[in-house]
């Protein structure tokens, strides 16, 4: 267990993201479902992909459950096709419609009232569905507080002297979990603030410390 003094840093570390950026007003979606067809999409893809293959199936009118249940598997491959991987990301969309359909769900949104622990789960056991897609529709579709990681997330955390380099996923979100107020809005602004740092400045290779926001943060020489 890592120290009080752990909570007071992430704090902080948060505090000068947000002063730096802004609020980052994520996840952009008109509803619970599309944040849920989103994160299948981003697996593997940056945003602006992501965004592409959406606007695709919005003006298709397949971005309801109910009009994805009814389509072709040609028509999703067709659409989704700028995210990448369109044959993989089809099959696991249309795996994410039988776990509802399963759950007696007609939409993301009916499984509100279910057990967050009991519902992350079922999402894991969802094929195509890991821990940050499955992490991501419980906290930007369905208002849970669960901390979403990242590759950006754990870049940082380990260049600021949080967590060895080969963290996994469950102890680098224990990090967070264990350390911050358990807030859905909170949670939604700190990881989204991780991503926009860790795309412009903590960068894999060439990273750009002295500009940095976390700058004052930094344990390790990069």
């Amino acid at each position: 267990m890592l120290s009080t003094t752990t909570s007071r840093l992430l704090v902080a570390m948060f505090d000068a993201m947000l002063a730096r950026l802004g609020p980052s007003g994520w996840w952009p979606a008109q509803g619970p479902f599309e944040v849920a067809v989103g994160a299948i999409l981003t697996q593997n893809t940056n945003w602006s992909n992501v965004e592409k293959a959406i606007a695709n199936l919005r003006r298709a009118g397949l971005l309801t459950a109910e009009s994805l249940r009814r389509a072709r598997p040609e028509e999703v491959e067709k659409n989704i096709q700028p995210s990448g991987f369109f044959r993989q990301k089809t099959k696991k969309i249309f795996h994410f419609l039988e776990f509802l359909e399963r759950e007696g769900a007609r939409d993301v949104t009916d499984l509100i009232n279910n057990d967050t622990s009991q519902l992350r789960k079922q999402l894991l056991n969802v094929n195509g569905i890991g821990p940050e897609t499955a992490d991501s529709i419980l906290l930007y579709a369905l208002n849970r507080p669960v901390f979403v990681v990242d590759a950006y997330t754990a870049r940082i955390a380990h260049r600021h002297g949080l967590v060895p380099e080969d963290v996994s996923y469950p102890e680098l979100q224990e990090v967070f979990m264990s350390h911050l107020a358990p807030q859905v809005d909170f949670f939604n602004e700190y990881h989204a603030l991780l991503v926009r740092v860790g795309k412009k400045w903590c960068r894999k290779r060439l990273p750009l410390c002295n500009e940095c926001p976390l700058r004052p943060f930094l344990r390790e020489a990069i």
